[in-house]
C-alpha cells in the first residue's frame, strides 16, 4: 500500500496545479453538460452505427484533445513535432467509439439463434469481440510506433499484488454508500439483463456466471487501452504529464452511467494512470477496477434484496 502511496504522493507533488484545475474545470464542465442536455443518450439513439461512432469519437476527441491543449498552454510547451504523436491523438478516440459501437457484429453472429439465446449470446459475446478489436488494433499501433516494452504494460515480472487488493478493500465502504442510491440500483446489477433467461434453464447459475466472466473482459480491455496503451504510448512525449489527458478521456465513457460512478471515474484515472506510469504494468490497475466490477454487482445484487426491488 505504501508504494501506490508513494506514487501518489509524488504525482501530487509534481503536476502543475493550473493545470490540474482547468483540466478538472473542464471535466466538471463536460459531465454538468452530458448529464443536463442528455449528449451521451443522444448519442446512443442516433439512427445509425456509423453516425453513432462518428458522435462518440467527436466526443471522445474533443475531450481529449481540450485536455492536451490546456497542458501545452499551461506549461508553455511546444506540440510535439510528431505525425505518430497526431495519429495517437487521432486514432485513440476512434478506435475506442468503434469499441462502443461494435454491437452489430454481436448481433449478426447471433442472428440465426432462437429466443432468448439470441439476445443472451449476443451479450455474452459482446465484450471478448470488443476486446479482440482493440487488442488487434492497438498491437499494430504498438509494434508500428516501436513503441519500448511489453504491448501496453503486459508485464507481470516482478509484480507485488499485495498493494493492489489492500487498496480494492478500501473500496468496500464507497460501493455500500453507491449501494444505497437508487440510480445506482437502476444500473447494478449488470446481470439483471439477462434475467429473461430464467425461465428456460433449470439452473440460471452457470449461465449468469457466464456473462459476469465476460463482463469482466470488458475491464481488462478497459485497462488494457487506457492504462496500458494510451498512457505508456503518450508518457514517451509528456511523461507524468500524460495522465490527465488521459483521466479525462476515461471520463467521458463514463458518461452513461450513475453520475457518482462518473464522477469517481475522474479521479480512478488520475490514480490508476499514476500507478501505471510508475510500474510501466497494468495488472494493478486491472486488479483495481476488475475487482471493483465485480464488487459493484455484489452490492446490486445485495441493495435490491436489502431494497426489495
Amino acid at each position: 500500500m505504501k508504494e501506490i502511496v508513494g506514487y501518489l504522493r509524488n504525482y501530487v507533488l509534481y503536476v502543475n496545479r493550473g493545470v490540474f484545475l482547468c483540466t478538472a474545470l473542464l471535466v466538471a464542465i463536460a459531465i454538468t453538460l452530458n448529464y443536463v442536455l442528455g449528449i451521451n443518450q443522444a448519442i446512443v439513439a442516433l439512427a445509425s452505427w456509423p453516425l453513432r461512432m462518428a458522435g462518440f469519437f467527436l466526443l471522445f476527441a474533443f475531450l481529449f484533445s481540450a485536455a492536451w491543449l490546456i497542458h501545452f498552454l499551461f506549461l508553455g510547451k511546444s506540440i510535439p513535432n510528431s505525425r505518430f504523436f497526431f495519429m495517437l491523438l487521432l486514432a485513440t478516440p476512434l478506435i475506442f467509439a468503434a469499441k462502443v459501437t461494435f454491437d452489430p457484429v454481436s448481433q449478426l453472429l447471433t442472428q440465426r439463434l432462437t429466443p432468448p439465446w439470441d439476445q443472451y449470446w449476443y451479450r455474452v459475446l459482446a465484450w471478448p469481440l470488443k476486446f479482440l478489436l482493440v487488442f488487434v488494433l492497438v498491437a499494430l499501433i504498438w509494434k508500428w510506433g516501436q513503441l519500448p516494452g511489453a504491448i501496453a504494460g503486459v508485464e507481470a515480472k516482478g509484480f507485488n499484488v499485495k498493494p493492489y487488493f489492500i487498496l480494492l478493500a478500501c473500496m468496500v465502504p464507497l460501493l455500500a454508500f453507491a449501494a444505497t442510491r437508487n440510480d445506482f440500483l437502476h444500473t447494478y446489477p449488470k446481470v439483471q439483463r439477462i434475467d429473461f433467461i430464467n425461465q428456460y434453464v433449470a439452473h440460471t447459475y452457470p449461465w449468469k456466471l457466464l456473462y459476469e466472466l465476460s463482463y469482466g473482459i470488458d475491464f481488462v480491455t478497459i485497462e488494457f487501452f487506457f492504462r496500458g496503451f494510451l498512457i505508456l504510448a503518450f508518457a514517451q512525449y509528456a511523461g507524468k504529464d500524460a495522465i490527465l489527458p488521459v483521466a479525462a478521456f476515461y471520463c467521458s465513457i463514463h458518461f452513461g452511467k450513475p453520475l457518482f460512478e462518473c464522477i469517481t471515474s475522474w479521479f480512478g484515472g488520475i490514480i490508476l494512470g499514476a500507478v501505471v506510469y510508475n510500474t510501466r504494468s497494468i495488472w494493478g490497475g486491472l486488479i483495481v477496477h476488475l475487482g471493483i466490477a465485480w464488487l459493484m454487482e455484489v452490492a446490486g445484487y445485495i441493495g435490491h434484496i436489502y431494497k426489495g426491488v
